[in-house]
Formats: structure tokens, C-alpha cells, sequence
């Protein structure tokens, strides 16, 4: 788990070097789409943001900006991966690292998707820039990320919840290892309870033996009738 935060926050940093550059992106992003003939439709994919690189980018600044989001895109994605193999995972941080895989789709069409708050991305965009054009591509590093995050802090919250659990069951198990069970103490009581009653009628006869006083004979009468 400390790797995956790790490489998470070493990528997140990339992430914030990338954001500063964010003007450059959209300017690289606008002239590969005029040297391929494509400005109707929305960048909406992680390969054609590829494309454009590849085979319509004449320009080193922009080949760089491009790459460099291409780079992150690939870094999430190999960490996702490795994620599934750290955590055995329930419904909840499946259906987070799903998601991220979804989005992180080199055909998946994330147009629509949006960074909200705390997140400004959409707000350095114009207005038709933000609907038509740029919306979906500079929401997706942002929400790739927050959703690696939940992920981490959820998984964190349930592995200390089970490690304690374990632990007070342990405890509990020690409990129940040094304390005899019930039928056993049981029957150590009856035992004991009948040693205590044995002593005691012994005692009471020696007792009795000790004090009883003797028994008085009657005076001695000549034998015949007597009043």
C-alpha cells in the first residue's frame, strides 16, 4: 500500500506541472487538430489525442505538452493495475478502480465528464472551449486521480479495521484459552464444596468426642420393691 501512495503522489505531481501548462495543451491540442482537418468534433479519447501527436504535430513544444499528457494517462493506468493486486478488494473499491479503468480507456469517449470543485480546470476554459471542445479532456487526469485516492483512503480505513478486529479476537481467544470452561469449574466446585462438608462433619465429631459430657449412673438399691 505505501508504493501505491507513493507512485500516486509522485504522479500527482506530474500532474501538477502538467496543470500549469494547461494553456499549452489546449494551443498544441488546437494546432494538430488543423493539421489533421478535425475541428468539428470534440477531443473525446486518449488515442486521438495520440494521433494528433503522432502524425499531425509539427512542433516541439507541442509534442512535448502532448506527451506529457499521455504519459500520466499511461502511469494511472499501470497503476490501476497494480492496485488490483494490493487490496483484494470489495464493491466499493472495485467499482472506484472500474471507473478509473473505464476512463482510462485509449478509445473510451469521455467528452462528457466534467471536473468540478475543488477542481478549476473547466473554469481556465471559454465557454465553448468548456461545452464543445476541451471539457472532457482536461476533466479526466483530475478525476482519474480523486478516485485513486478514495480508493486508497478506503482501503487504508478497512485494512485497520480488520487488522483490529483480528486483534480483539485474538484477545478474546486468550481469554477463553486461560479461563477453565464452565462444566469444568463446575464440577472443581462440587468437588471442592464436597471436601469442605467431609472436613467439616469430621471435625464435628471430634468435637463431640472431646465434650460430651459422661452419662451419670443411677445409686445402687437393694433388689425388691421400691417405692
Amino acid at each position: 500500500m505505501d508504493e501505491v501512495v507513493e507512485t500516486l503522489t509522485r504522479i500527482e505531481q506530474n500532474y501538477r506541472l502538467f496543470q500549469q501548462q494547461q494553456f499549452s495543451f489546449i494551443r498544441a491540442l488546437e494546432h494538430t487538430r488543423e493539421e489533421a482537418n478535425d475541428m468539428m468534433r470534440p477531443v473525446s479519447s486518449i488515442v486521438q489525442v495520440q494521433c494528433y501527436r503522432d502524425h499531425h504535430c509539427f512542433n516541439s513544444t507541442d509534442r512535448r505538452v502532448l506527451t506529457m499528457f499521455i504519459s500520466i494517462c499511461n502511469d494511472l493506468r499501470n497503476l490501476c493495475h497494480k492496485m488490483v493486486t494490493v487490496h483484494p478488494g470489495d464493491s466499493i473499491t472495485n467499482c472506484l478502480l472500474e471507473k478509473c479503468k473505464v476512463l482510462l480507456n485509449d478509445s473510451n469517449d469521455f467528452s462528457a465528464i466534467r471536473a468540478t470543485y475543488p477542481h478549476a480546470v473547466v473554469n481556465y476554459l471559454s465557454l465553448e472551449e468548456a461545452r464543445h471542445r476541451y471539457g472532457g479532456v482536461v476533466s479526466l487526469l483530475p478525476i482519474v486521480i480523486d478516485n485513486m485516492w478514495e480508493w486508497i483512503t478506503y482501503s487504508k480505513r478497512h485494512t485497520l479495521y480488520v487488522v483490529s478486529h483480528g486483534h480483539a479476537t485474538s484477545k478474546e481467544e486468550t481469554l477463553t484459552s486461560q479461563t477453565p470452561p464452565v462444566r469444568h469449574r463446575a464440577v472443581q466446585t462440587s468437588i471442592s464444596n464436597k471436601n469442605n462438608v467431609q472436613l467439616q462433619e469430621k471435625d464435628f465429631k471430634k468435637f463431640l468426642a472431646a465434650n460430651q459430657c459422661p452419662k451419670q449412673k443411677a445409686p445402687w438399691k437393694p433388689p425388691g420393691k421400691h417405692p
